[in-house]
């Protein structure tokens, strides 16, 4: 083709050239704002003022006036557009609660009796109950317990001098444990000494048979029976107990087996292996089985276990004498005696009673519910929170979830010694584990020397080192240290009951983040706050979760965050007294009154001329951009650099930063919590509607700037298409949809499986779920 002679002159002027930004996140008028700030003109600034307004509110010319924010609205700090991105406010777009606050009835400043304390010592004492001398004086001198509780008045003298099953029904940190204990060890130690003293001729010893089984849900509500009986055993010491709960090889198991015991506290799986494999386990002299939170071990699908464990040891004969020859008839029960205990026990529950009971006697806290009980027949019973418990409800918007937690937290611990302990009850395991990583301290630990240099320094117990912790953003000048723990099922037994026992014996204000695994009969001493910060699974859950505070007679606070809208319902099912309805900005004001610590190498030098609500946002801020950070120092947003191997055009690919552990984390909190989320009982599904759930919103909470895919099972969905290729039918995988997110490296699976998911799911709605175990 010839040349026809155009010349083209291109000129782009002595300006350098721009790269164009590119803003992501956020709402869409935010990022079109940000879009045309950036393509002004540099001589933007020397355009004519606009017109002000004038005092009766007109406008002296009719121009286009910029909206200002209104005076509750705060935006959001100016450096968030250095990052390139937008982050929403979190008060704004938020739902309106439903609850009007100002016409919530004021709290009584009377504080009120507490209902599980101990009676007087006046009133009743353990002699006076039918327990020996030495059980007595033993409880009185080395426990300095003088008093019993209303729940072993009443359970005590029916367990000693009747050989009936019984149902013990009494609200949380009551006493339970003693009230069933006491009356096992006082009849076996019958068979050693005479009601003055004396010894008998014949003593029994950790070879002479196996007289009680007692069976619990969890390894660590069988690790805290275990502690408590054998503080009691202490008086007797030819008695022994021992624990088969897993965690550790059979084999050192079936050795303590071998070696004798008195007492076995197990978990049912465990006992169930036991009973086929292990031959020197003999159950023939076993007078007692109880089921120590029978209710929750049906729940947890136990129920096959039980049958099992119940025929195995029926099947056996009761022997009268063990094979030492030391006669049993007459002083321990003459037929095995099932006890059932829980908080949240009804009289009609028909399983356990077909399973395991025979003529029970229904035993509660109160003599006039004896009486009703046993002329009405089965009756629906519920038990309340103890009456010295203060419950408070915090109806707080999903955006302010997380900085709301922080803000109570402090507020808790703003004068030293208020608060000693503290726990926070979340729904899965996976959101543990990234409330602990996000809130636990980042700095290196000081070695700090030791007093005597030829002394070494004590090791550091290798298995909390993981689930230990020193707080930030918690702390203040009145507490600089608070020790952050973290407890869930998934976790390994060694480690759960190291964890465990340091948040127990911590001198230091502490933090326990855990699942629903602790809410089941775990008494940790000093504990004067719950916080659920998601809400139980089932209203029993509710009842044992605030029952870790407020034990004998104590004191306790009890918080309860819930969304606005139809969860605000839910406070109608939690029966009387109520928890009392609060706003989240007084939390936020209080808690967020001074800066807040943050961990290195982070500052926080710009908070102290902010507000509340600015030291609120930067906080929000402040997590997300922790979140965004990868350890190149790089933001996991930001556009891929074309660099790394060429693709088929020539052009380099461009290759993404690496994601931060933080914010994979995050994103599978997430996941887990919004999958929990679905798996409320069926008649608390009406205020946890998964379909008002705002996903966007909630993952603010989560510190992430938008909702991550694979929700629905965790996995992407592969369709199959048949397609022609050299005349044959092939398969073509098609591309994921952009409601998955394929970044997160989430798989895929084929419809089959997909079925299996949707078929397991709704199972898992209709029972109780596996995120309740952590």
């Amino acid at each position: 083709m010839a040349d026809d002679g155009m010349l083209l002159n291109f000129e782009i002027g002595d300006a350098p050239l721009q790269s164009q930004v590119k803003f992501k996140g956020g709402r869409w008028r935010d990022r079109v704002r940000a879009q045309n700030s950036v393509k002004k003109p540099q001589d933007a600034a020397s355009r004519p003022i606009k017109r002000q307004r004038t005092e009766d509110g007109t406008f002296e010319r009719h121009s286009k006036v910029q909206k200002t924010a209104a005076p509750t609205e705060q935006r959001a700090p100016s450096h968030a557009m250095k990052t390139g991105l937008i982050s929403s406010s979190i008060f704004t777009s938020n739902p309106t609660a439903v609850t009007d606050f100002d016409e919530q009835p004021i709290q009584e400043a009377e504080p009120a009796v507490p209902s599980n304390a101990p009676l007087t010592a006046e009133a009743e004492n353990f002699l006076a109950l039918g327990l020996s001398r030495r059980v007595a004086h033993h409880l009185a001198t080395k426990l300095e317990m003088k008093a019993p509780t209303a729940i072993q008045k009443n359970t005590i003298p029916q367990l000693i001098r009747e050989d009936s099953d019984a149902f013990l029904q009494a609200e949380t940190g009551s006493g339970k444990t003693l009230a069933y204990l006491l009356p096992i060890v006082h009849r076996i130690m019958a068979l050693s000494v005479n009601e003055d003293g004396t010894p008998k001729e014949t003593k029994v010893h950790r070879n002479s048979g196996l007289f009680a089984i007692i069976l619990a849900p969890t390894r660590e509500l069988c690790k805290q029976i275990s502690v408590v009986l054998e503080k009691v055993l202490r008086g007797v010491p030819w008695l022994v107990c021992t624990t088969v709960m897993g965690g550790e090889s059979k084999k050192s198991e079936k050795a303590r087996i071998r070696k004798g015991a008195n007492i076995l506290i197990a978990t049912p799986g465990r006992l169930t292996d036991h009973l086929d494999n292990t031959k020197v386990l003999d159950v023939g002299t076993v007078r007692w089985l109880v089921l120590d939170e029978g209710d929750r071990m049906m729940e947890m699908g136990f129920e096959e276990d039980i049958k099992m464990i119940v025929s195995k040891i029926r099947q056996d004969k009761l022997l009268k004498q063990n094979k030492e020859g030391v006669v049993l008839e007459g002083i321990l029960p003459s037929r095995r005696v099932t006890v059932l205990c829980s908080a949240t026990m009804k009289m009609n529950v028909q399983k356990l009673g077909e399973i395991s009971l025979e003529d029970a006697v229904h035993i509660t806290a109160s003599k006039a519910d004896m009486e009703k009980d046993a002329d009405t027949g089965a009756v629906e019973s519920h038990f309340s929170a103890p009456a010295q418990l203060k419950q408070a409800c915090l109806v707080v918007p999903a955006k302010t979830r997380l900085v709301t937690l922080v803000a109570l937290l402090r507020s808790v611990f703003l004068k030293r010694g208020s608060v000693m302990k503290a726990i926070i009850f979340i729904s899965c395991a996976d959101s543990v584990d990234f409330h602990f990583e996000l809130l636990k301290s980042t700095a290196v630990p000081e070695a700090t020397p030791s007093e005597n240099p030829e002394t070494p320094a004590p090791k550091p117990n290798p298995h909390t080192a993981s689930t230990v912790a020193p707080a930030s953003y918690l702390t203040s000048t009145a507490t600089p240290v608070v020790m952050l723990h973290k407890l869930h099922g998934s976790l390994p037994q060694p480690v759960r009951s190291a964890t465990l026992q340091s948040f127990s014996a911590s001198k230091e204000p502490a933090v326990l983040i855990t699942t629903d695994i602790s809410s089941r009969g775990l008494d940790v001493p000093a504990v004067d706050i719950v916080i659920e910060y998601d809400p139980a699974f089932a209203v029993p859950d509710h009842v044992h979760r605030i029952g870790r505070t407020a034990r004998a007679g104590r004191a306790g606070r009890a918080v309860l965050f819930l969304l606005p809208g139809c969860e605000e319902g839910y406070i109608g099912l939690l029966g009387s007294p109520a928890p009392i309805l609060q706003p989240y900005e007084s939390i936020l004001q209080k808690g967020l009154a001074t800066p807040v610590d943050l961990p290195p190498p982070h500052s926080n030098s710009e908070e102290d001329k902010q507000t509340w609500t600015s030291r609120a946002e930067a906080l929000q801020l402040h997590f997300e951009q922790r979140l965004l950070a990868t350890p190149d120092g790089e933001k996991a947003d930001a556009a891929p650099k074309p660099k790394g191997k060429f693709g088929k055009g020539g052009k380099k690919e461009a290759v993404k930063p690496k994601d931060s552990p933080l914010l994979d984390a995050g994103r599978q909190a997430f996941r887990s919590h919004i999958r929990a989320y679905a798996t409320h009982v069926r008649e608390e599904r009406g205020f946890f509607d998964i379909t008002q759930l705002h996903l966007g919103h909630m993952a603010k909470s989560y510190g992430l700037r938008e909702p991550p895919g694979g929700i629905g099972g965790g996995v992407s969905r592969r369709t199959h298409r048949p397609t022609e290729k050299n005349g044959f039918a092939t398969l073509k995988t098609a591309a994921p949809s952009k409601a998955w997110d394929a970044e997160d490296g989430v798989g895929a699976v084929d419809d089959g499986a997909a079925r299996r998911m949707k078929e397991k799911m709704k199972a898992l709605m209709n029972a109780s779920s596996e995120f309740n175990l952590g």
